[in-house]
């Protein structure tokens, strides 16, 4: 019933914006460290942003300066803007975090993904 659930990928010119959100729902006792990563065609998957529960982030040397990732503490939601689009950064991003989540009278810990958003950047 936990699940993490995107939005916001699209189409957008070089030189573009977007801003991809990330809800996390469910029967969550605590969240973590959230993240994005992406997977382009024929490539692996890799991390792009990620904001710890404390509020620190790390980015990709590919994306500092243009992406910005932030999160919401009392929605369970993590955001990535993105400025300056290139095309090398078309690829299906994913959401990603780290939580704890009650199982009927006890809590475990689970790193959970979403179902992931496609983002084109193309003119």
């Amino acid at each position: 019933q936990v699940q993490l659930v995107e939005s916001g990928g699209g189409l957008v010119q070089p030189g573009g914006s977007l801003r991809l959100s990330c809800a996390a729902s469910g029967s969550i006792f605590s969240l973590y460290a959230m993240g994005w990563y992406r997977q382009a065609p024929g490539k692996q998957r890799e991390m792009v942003a990620v904001i710890a529960s404390g509020g620190t982030t790390n980015y990709a040397d590919s994306v500092k300066g243009r992406f910005t990732i932030s999160r919401d503490y009392a929605k369970n939601t993590v955001d990535l803007q993105m400025n300056s689009l290139k095309p090398e950064d078309t690829a299906v991003y994913y959401c990603n975090a780290d939580l704890r989540v009650r199982i009927t009278t006890t809590t475990t810990t689970m790193n959970l993904w979403g179902q992931g958003t496609q983002v084109t950047v193309s003119s």
